[in-house]
């Protein structure tokens, strides 16, 4: 027969060491998710930076700093989403810069497929522009 005071300590032996699991799964997770993270926001970082790379052969001023990047998705699986926009609808260049950044894009180590997207809403203008644009145009 069991004593209710051995019971009663390993009831707490056990409590205490799964109490010390839950609290170990929650850093490891939280440890998990912030590795996750910080991979996420390397990778974002350096296809800006690639992007960065890419100029309008007739603006000496790279297409990010024009404020011809609407949006940029990584929704995982080395895929990358771009939404992008041109100076004016007719741009002799458009063809040149679509394939420029999905060329520098892809290179980046972990992106597999790059998805470029025309998009003319909202209308690109000079306000759109980064203030180093704008100083390098001659427009500040």
């Amino acid at each position: 027969m069991i004593s209710s005071s051995l019971f009663f300590d390993s009831f707490i032996s056990f409590t205490r060491i799964f109490a010390h699991f839950k609290k170990n799964q929650y850093l490891c997770t939280l440890f998990v998710y912030y590795q996750l993270m910080n991979e996420f926001l390397e990778l974002e970082e350096q296809v800006l930076r690639m992007i960065k790379t890419v100029y309008d052969p007739e603006i000496p001023v790279n297409v990010y700093e024009l404020g011809l990047i609407y949006r940029i998705d990584l929704p995982g699986d080395g895929v990358c989403n771009i939404d992008m926009t041109l100076t004016a609808p007719n741009c002799p260049a458009a063809d040149f810069l679509v394939e420029d950044v999905k060329q520098k894009v892809g290179s980046v180590d972990g992106i597999n497929e790059v998805n470029v997207n025309i998009v003319f809403e909202p209308e690109w203008n000079k306000d759109m522009m980064s203030e180093e644009a704008k100083l390098e145009l001659g427009f500040l």
